[in-house]
């Protein structure tokens, strides 16, 4: 039975999309099926991994509104064994759409459901604002991986997101639990990367990832490559970092 993570905080730019990416990527090419949704409007997911959404006749837009089911809009990537539910812009009115339909906040969860014997992992991004796109990933999820970038604003973010959390246990998913925390943006020439990264091992402990995921030029550039950082450069620290982390997750050590 395949393990459903959603990458979230509820601050933007903490680096969501590239971990989804790249964490992903990285998984596959261990020879793990991999499935990521794009579950954000911005598609930035969908063509961080080479599809270009004016190509694409169907979406996780779709899925919600019950047009098409999930094993419907999978596309593969260039990836080897790595597969992509897209995102289009059309996921903006479903949160409109939906808004009287019952069981809404389920559709993902009961959508994703006949495909978790299929994928060893299930990964979903999504919006860093508490909506209907985010509550669904929540509920669907197994559990949740946390970026927070190097810098006190991001802690803020997963203040709010914890207790989201706690929310999402109460109503919707009792089983919810934190994957991990991964920290990233981390620059180990700067005094303040250090002070974050204590202050989150002090609150989370064994839930932070050993690796750290640094500032890192190819991480920036992959994207508008259409590719991951390990099919970019695969010898940048980028690349390797999340590689790392990878493996640090496939083994489940933390750095305690």
């Amino acid at each position: 039975m395949g393990k459903t993570i959603v990458v979230a905080n509820q601050k933007g730019g903490v680096g969501k999309t590239t971990t989804v990416v790249n964490l992903a990527a990285s998984i596959a090419l261990e020879k793990e099926g991999v499935l990521v949704l794009d579950n954000d409007p911005q598609g930035n997911l969908t063509s961080g991994l080479g599809v270009s959404r004016s190509d694409i006749d169907r979406s996780l837009y779709d899925v919600y509104t019950g047009r098409h089911t999930l094993e419907d809009v999978i596309l593969p990537t260039q990836v080897p064994n790595l597969s992509l539910a897209p995102s289009t812009i059309d996921l903006l009115a479903v949160e409109v759409e939906l808004v009287g339909r019952e069981g809404r906040e389920h559709i993902l969860k009961n959508a994703i459901a006949g495909l978790k014997e299929r994928y060893q992992y299930i990964f979903l991004d999504c919006p860093p604002s508490l909506g209907l796109l985010t509550l669904n990933a929540l509920v669907a999820a197994d559990s949740v991986l946390i970026p927070v970038q190097c810098e006190y604003y991001s802690l803020e973010g997963v203040s709010l997101l914890s207790r989201t959390l706690s929310l999402v246990r109460g109503s919707f998913n009792p089983e919810l639990e934190i994957e991990g925390i991964v920290l990233t943006m981390f620059d180990a020439r700067n005094s303040l990367s250090h002070q974050v990264a204590a202050e989150v091992k002090k609150h989370f402990a064994d839930k932070v990832y050993a690796t750290q995921i640094p500032r890192n030029v190819t991480l920036g550039e992959a994207p508008s490559h259409g590719k991951p950082a390990i099919m970019y450069d695969a010898r940048s620290k980028g690349a390797q970092s999340y590689l790392a982390l990878a493996l640090e997750m496939l083994y489940e050590k933390r750095a305690g």
